[in-house]
């Protein structure tokens, strides 16, 4: 194999993500030669588009998400890939999705803004859910009395939801624009295309549910005008996330800290 034949380098990177079942980072990649054979970070791009060329027209793609580069199912498939598992669709409770969203758009944010803007307070559940599927993570302290947590999505938030970056995220008049979901689809459960999963062409691990962002936050359209989606990812914070108050209506101006 001549390594420094992008075609040739293309056919190894796809049996390098093919292997992998999950992104790999172009750092990675080139981590995976040998010092002396190693290809320069020009040629693996390269070779990655003459990858991500060759999917066309075929039931996988090659997609950049935060954490690298995979293969994955192409979403119009997933009504029949999800029925390769038996496991039912995770359940969503919309307090859950309008949590995320919120620490989406306005990150960071600390609990108390997240209850402002929603009116009740946020179930202690919710945020643990969140904190332990490393959607979120605690980022700092806002500087004011009782120093409440901030939090902040994360790179497995990104992949998760297909993305590469923040800036992919919809805009929330885009979103208005759409025609809302039945609200079936945040308190049920989730149908086969919310569900399936955006699967490795390789990997046969157990699926992670899935489900389309922007129909997560269609139903969210009435929120606040002026949401932030140009902030920059911040530091991990060592303080452990601290227990929040049950979901419940908020009765007057209740204090965060």
């Amino acid at each position: 194999m001549n390594l420094s034949d992008p075609q040739d380098l293309a056919s190894l990177l796809e049996a390098f993500l093919l292997a992998a079942g999950r992104p790999l980072s172009l750092e990675r990649m080139a981590e995976l030669f040998e010092e002396a054979e190693r290809p320069e970070p020009a040629l693996l791009r390269q070779a990655l588009e003459i990858l991500r060329q060759s999917c066309e027209g075929r039931a996988f793609e090659l997609k950049e998400v935060a954490s690298g580069f995979r293969l994955q199912v192409r979403e119009q498939f997933a009504p029949w890939v999800g029925r390769l598992w038996d496991e039912r669709p995770q359940r969503y409770s919309r307090a859950m999705l309008e949590t995320l969203a919120l620490i989406a758009y306005r990150q960071p944010i600390t609990r108390g803004e997240i209850e402002d803007i929603r009116g009740v307070a946020v179930n202690s559940q919710i945020v643990k859910t969140l904190l332990e599927r490393e959607w979120i993570r605690v980022v700092g302290h806002r500087d004011v009395p009782g120093k409440p947590e901030m939090f902040a999505t994360t790179r497995v938030f990104l992949d998760y939801f297909n993305l590469k970056g923040l800036e992919e995220l919809p805009t929330l008049a885009a979103l208005r624009d759409l025609e809302p979901e039945p609200l079936l689809a945040f308190t049920d459960e989730l149908s086969a295309v919310e569900a399936a999963v955006q699967a490795s062409v390789a990997a046969a691990e157990k699926p992670r549910e899935e489900l389309n962002f922007r129909s997560l936050l269609a139903e969210l359209d009435t929120m606040e005008e002026g949401l932030k989606t140009d902030f920059d990812d911040l530091p991990v914070a060592d303080e452990d996330a601290a227990p929040a108050a049950e979901d419940a209506p908020v009765e007057g101006a209740p204090e965060h800290h």
